[in-house]
């Protein structure tokens, strides 16, 4: 019994041991990208959804940025839609998925 005991608080430890190395490791991935915020269906035409596109000039290339629509995304998004969009300073974490840069904000300020 005591044996058990032991190995399952070692289980405990190492899954806890591994959660936190992984947050730690997608805390230190953040990047913050400045570009023009406009919405991928009513402006862009390239979403079949209302969605959150960060455009970011890349030497000399427009770079589109697709926002996973969390909290943050959807609080901003009536400022951009049906409009030109705003310009704005995007804080999050960025991946390549099917072609497209993903990007999951945790932070969006318009600039000023």
């Amino acid at each position: 019994m005591k044996k058990s005991k032991w190995f399952l608080a070692l289980a405990a430890g190492l899954l806890a041991a591994t959660f936190t190395a992984r947050v730690l490791a997608a805390d230190s991935s953040e990047v913050t990208l400045n570009g023009m915020m406009v919405c991928g269906k009513c402006k862009l035409h390239v979403t079949k959804e209302c969605q959150d596109v960060l455009q970011v000039d890349k030497d000399g290339k427009t770079v589109n940025y697709f926002l996973t629509m969390n909290k943050v995304a959807k609080a901003f998004h009536p400022d951009i839609c049906q409009n030109d969009g705003e310009k704005v300073t995007v804080t999050g974490t960025v991946k390549e998925k099917g072609g497209k840069e993903v990007m999951v904000a945790t932070k969006i300020e318009e600039v000023k």
